[in-house]
């Protein structure tokens, strides 16, 4: 495992993450009252780039990379969630209801690595 390329996309996509959700929340916000879909829309497309960047590098066992890479990103999120959001008390539209935050970056982040793993390893012949 490349764990420093790892550990630089993780903190990548928690940066891009936040940076997007305080720009177009306030857009949705206003638009779809109730309705929080920036945070994961901007996770999937995130996440799925720099995933991609990741896995095509690799050249065996693709899956459990991905899935290993998964979990370097979910640490990395919890991490900085923690120094900057949740310890210095800082109030942000993206952390309003943290356990859904957290459980839907879980399920995104392991779901899409993997299966970005397991799309690696396939032979696609287009013709």
């Amino acid at each position: 495992m490349k764990l420093k390329l790892a550990i630089t996309f993780g903190i990548l996509i928690w940066i891009i993450t936040y940076i997007l959700t305080e720009i177009f929340n306030p857009i949705f916000t206003n638009n779809l009252p109730g309705i929080n879909i920036t945070v994961p829309i901007i996770l999937i497309i995130t996440t799925g780039f720099f995933g991609i960047l990741y896995i095509r590098n690799v050249d065996e066992n693709e899956v459990i990379e991905g899935l290993a890479v998964g979990l370097v990103f979910i640490a990395i999120d919890i991490i900085l969630d923690i120094v900057f959001i949740i310890y210095p008390n800082v109030k942000t539209l993206m952390f309003s209801d943290y356990n859904l935050h957290l459980f839907s970056m879980i399920v995104l982040t392991i779901l899409i690595t993997t299966f970005l793993g397991y799309l690696a390893q396939m032979n696609i012949d287009l013709k």
